[in-house]
């Protein structure tokens, strides 16, 4: 019956109909749990293949005009976010793993900070999404964003009417909570940014492609880039091959003909007639 209603229904996406059949394994598992069913019969429904989501990495420029505008257009405790995407864009971190940022795991004169938490469903969870724990290397931007927030939170702290400490989160959202439970918080003030410079709309996780694809344009290391975001290499390399430097660039071959290992020193040897 229930391939039957998969079959004939007129699924939106291939990611809808996941959703769906995932929320119907978690239904239909509870009723396993209390004994009204001896077995979930969705576990057999095959989910489709999750699709990835597009990379539409900003330029240099466009990120900078987005970070111009929201110091610019953001006053008081608001802009907070403003610091929150300049960090976005010059770190590479999760949006996840930003909101869980501690001011205890951030040294501003080694320019170190330690991910090693994200915010899921609603709540802290002391661990990241590969599982690793990693350090991310501070550069002049991303230390700059660390500051502004710093000097935000004191003055929200000398501004509030009631006695409060500050808070031990980097990035704490305006309103009454403690941290930044979900993506929305953040996201409608990005795209009010992208509508007032005429950008094309872009989800926010954009800003983790962007230094991404900004650093393998520069001819970073991808080893040492693929360490600072928590990726593999294989991972980085296959899902920016696009912005790696051109097949074509005579550049990268002068590199391996000024090498030790060069074409200078592979000896034709002479055959005797």
């Amino acid at each position: 019956m229930l391939r039957k209603v998969v079959a004939n229904t007129e699924w939106p996406s291939p990611g809808v109909k996941r959703s769906a059949i995932q929320r119907l394994t978690t239904v239909l598992g509870t009723a396993v749990k209390d004994g009204l069913i001896t077995r979930n019969p969705v576990e057999s429904l095959e989910l489709p293949a999750k699709a990835k989501k597009p990379i539409n990495p900003f330029t240099v420029g466009e990120a900078n005009k987005i970070i111009d505008h929201l110091y610019k257009s953001l006053t008081h405790s608001m802009r907070i976010y403003a610091a929150y995407f300049e960090f976005a864009f010059y770190t590479g971190m999760r949006l996840s793993e930003m909101a869980a940022l501690r001011w205890e795991e951030v040294d501003k004169e080694k320019r170190l900070v330690n991910v090693c938490r994200i915010v899921a469903d609603y709540k802290i969870e002391e661990r990241t999404k590969t599982r690793n724990i990693r350090q991310v290397m501070l550069n002049s931007r991303a230390l700059h964003a660390i500051e502004q927030a710093e000097h935000m939170a004191k003055q929200r702290t000398q501004q509030s009417r009631r006695k409060q400490a500050k808070s031990s989160f980097v990035f704490p959202p305006t309103k009454n909570f403690e941290l930044i439970q979900q993506s929305s918080v953040t996201d409608k003030h990005f795209q009010v940014a992208l509508t007032d410079l005429k950008l094309r709309a872009r989800r926010q996780y954009n800003c983790r492609h962007t230094y991404a694809t900004m650093c393998l344009m520069a001819g970073m290391n991808p080893a040492f880039i693929a360490t600072q975001l928590g990726h593999s290499v294989q991972m980085l390399l296959s899902t920016y091959a696009r912005w790696i430097n051109s097949s074509t660039d005579w550049g990268e071959l002068g590199k391996l003909e000024n090498s030790w290992i060069g074409t200078k020193l592979v000896q034709a040897e002479t055959v005797p007639l």
